[in-house]
């Protein structure tokens, strides 16, 4: 499955987090060491930042993260208080740009490793439950997509905790009324440019794992631990973690 990061704090530049670590996001993207992972992401890759500007900046491309020299000049020059990173194994939507994460709509952006179970099969009656306005903003082909979209269509803008509820039971709704066995599983991070929303959640209650590290003016936010000391968290499964200003308040997912 994708690997992924955020950061909130003090303004750095990118290459930081995404290059320098001894396990970094790049040297995620040749071979994870965590359990229920492939050993190569290499099916594309996106960051986001936020700035002094209005709307986020993103960048995508297809080629494997490792072996982009812009993105290793991009991470090199671009500093931010707040981004999002991820590297890219498709779980069976094509290799191209508007397939990478995160997705960017607005002033929000979305990344998420993870799989509908039977997305083929429910990806119909999920795509309708999407007002036309949203439906026309699709660009791509991901499970991933959709899911943001839908939480879009469910408030997100208005009650993020109540919204990622809502699209998580309307996806489960859809997978047991084509009798899909497959699991819902999820790890995500989404964020308004002040705030993060953390997902960890799978229907078989195995979910991927997310790892959280935290200072007086950093947290970080990762798919796997960045390096191998014993500073970072686990985020307990089935639970929205909601981080403002450093700070993090927990909230069971009530899918029913």
């Amino acid at each position: 499955m994708s690997r992924w990061l955020a950061y909130h704090g003090d303004s750095i530049y990118l290459d930081e987090l995404i290059y320098q670590p001894e396990h970094s996001l790049i040297q995620q993207s040749v071979e994870s060491n965590k359990k229920r992972t492939i050993r190569v992401n290499g099916d594309g890759f996106g960051l986001g930042w936020y700035s002094h500007r209005a709307l986020p900046g993103y960048y995508h491309d297809i080629l494997p993260a490792w072996g982009d020299e812009n993105l290793r000049s991009l991470a090199h020059h671009i500093s931010s208080h707040r981004f999002m990173a991820h590297i890219r194994h498709s779980t069976g939507s094509q290799v191209s740009r508007v397939n990478c994460h995160p997705f960017v709509l607005d002033n929000w952006m979305f990344l998420h490793n993870g799989h509908i179970g039977g997305f083929d099969q429910v990806k119909f009656t999920l795509v309708r439950q999407l007002t036309e306005e949203l439906f026309l903003k699709r660009v791509g082909t991901t499970d991933s997509e959709l899911i943001f979209l839908m939480m879009i269509k469910n408030g997100l803008r208005v009650d993020p905790i109540a919204a990622i509820n809502q699209t998580l039971y309307e996806i489960e709704q859809a997978m047991e009324d084509k009798s899909i066995t497959e699991p819902l599983t999820t790890s995500l991070c989404i964020s308004d440019g002040e705030q993060f929303w953390v997902v960890r959640y799978s229907s078989d209650h195995q979910p991927p794992p997310v790892f959280l590290q935290r200072s007086s003016n950093k947290t970080i936010i990762a798919s796997e631990p960045l390096d191998y000391s014993d500073s970072w968290q686990k985020i307990p499964r089935q639970t929205i973690t909601h981080i403002v200003n450093n700070h993090c308040t927990q909230y069971d997912l009530i899918i029913d």
